[in-house]
């Protein structure tokens, strides 16, 4: 018996709400705004959600692993900085995502293993901007 693989279908909506701006509602019933103006910005840009996500996604895992490695993180931090292109479209050219994790007797290598986790197996956002975009990883592990 083959085994089929079946799309999930998730819709997100998007209503302009005038000032240069959007509400979007998620998938899930979520609400945020939106801007599209550089003069006079009132909410992230599309292009900032997108740095967001990808922290957001990669984050989740890695905080997820080092829970269940039983590491003793007291703060974790996450910084993503990206450059864009001059020309339009503007996509992002390269992406570096720093991890920035604060606990008590910290194993490195388990850190490490964790962010290679999400950016091998477990984030679709990286996975999806990975076959566009270069992203680069580090990460500062400080005691406390």
């Amino acid at each position: 018996m083959s085994e089929t693989t079946t799309a999930e279908i998730k819709v997100a909506s998007l209503h302009y709400a005038g000032d240069d701006s959007f509400v979007g509602t998620s998938p899930s019933g979520h609400g945020l705004v939106t801007t599209f103006s550089h003069d006079k910005p009132n909410a992230p840009t599309p292009m900032e959600l997108v740095l967001l996500a990808l922290g957001g996604c990669t984050g989740a895992d890695v905080i997820s692993i080092l829970q269940k490695k039983r590491q003793r993180v007291t703060d974790y931090r996450v910084e993503v900085r990206a450059e864009r292109r001059v020309e339009h479209p503007r996509i992002y050219t390269s992406i570096e995502v720093i991890h920035l994790v604060r606990g008590r007797d910290l194993d490195a290598k388990a850190v490490a293993h964790a962010i290679e986790l999400s950016e091998t197996k477990y984030c679709s956002v990286s996975a999806m901007l990975s076959a566009a975009t270069k992203i680069t990883t580090r990460f500062e592990l400080s005691e406390g």
